[in-house]
């Protein structure tokens, strides 16, 4: 159930958002250009066959979007799991928890999972393992809250704005074929929905880094929370 949720929160919906310049591009520019080579197809079968290929480019945003959104705007900020919040917030350098909760989360981890995480001296020297440490223990404190309702709604609710930033990055790609063909085709109208929608995907890339910190910070302080709480 839980997987179903965040596909369509966390996948599908940041997918159909920043869809709307790819559609309007593939439906109003690239279907009017090769009208003759399509007529047949959209002769026979036209409300299936442009209902088929939104559908088609929804789908394909929905993998196209994660992967850029992983790959390049996580990867880009946080370098995969070793500069996460989750993982940031628990070194010893860090100020975002004091240190006596520090102390107890630090506990609790070797006392579940048998894993002893570095004291300052040795984080100081080796920063590196040590933040491969606490990547393993948070892998090991995702599998025992597996299933935890308020770890959930912070997990798609991370998962549905980094998609949706790197969703904004192909949907600008798309705002600007808009105006580029709208401004050679003399088109007023495609090249101002063009300009909006530009605009508008801006926004959260944009603030990407605010947005990716304070909901990277939301997912980590629930995480640890509900931990000491088992």
């Amino acid at each position: 159930m839980f997987k179903n949720i965040y596909f369509y929160r966390a996948r599908l919906l940041p997918a159909v958002l920043t869809s709307i310049p790819m559609l309007i591009f593939f439906n109003k520019v690239l279907t009017v250009e090769y009208s003759e080579a399509l007529r047949n197809i959209y002769d026979v079968l036209p409300i299936i066959s442009h209902f088929g290929l939104s559908i088609g480019i929804i789908y394909v945003c929905v993998h196209i979007n994660r992967l850029i959104a992983k790959e390049v705007v996580q990867r880009f900020y946080f370098k995969d799991e070793l500069h996460m919040p989750t993982t940031e917030n628990l070194l010893w350098k860090n100020s975002y928890y004091e240190k006596e909760t520090k102390i107890k989360i630090r506990k609790k981890i070797q006392q579940k999972y048998g894993l002893a995480l570095l004291n300052e001296q040795e984080e100081k020297a080796e920063e590196l393992r040590a933040r491969r440490l606490i990547m393993t223990a948070v892998g090991q404190i995702r599998k025992s809250l597996e299933g935890n309702p308020l770890l959930f709604q912070h997990n798609w609710e991370y998962g549905l704005w980094r998609n949706l930033i790197g969703g904004s990055i192909l949907a600008i790609l798309f705002s600007i074929a808009l105006i580029v063909f709208g401004s050679f085709n003399h088109n007023i109208s495609l090249r101002a929905t063009g300009t909006i929608c530009l605009v508008l995907y801006f926004l959260p890339v944009i603030f990407s880094k605010i947005i990716m910190d304070r909901f990277g910070n939301y997912y980590s302080r629930i995480c640890y929370q509900q931990f000491l709480s088992l």
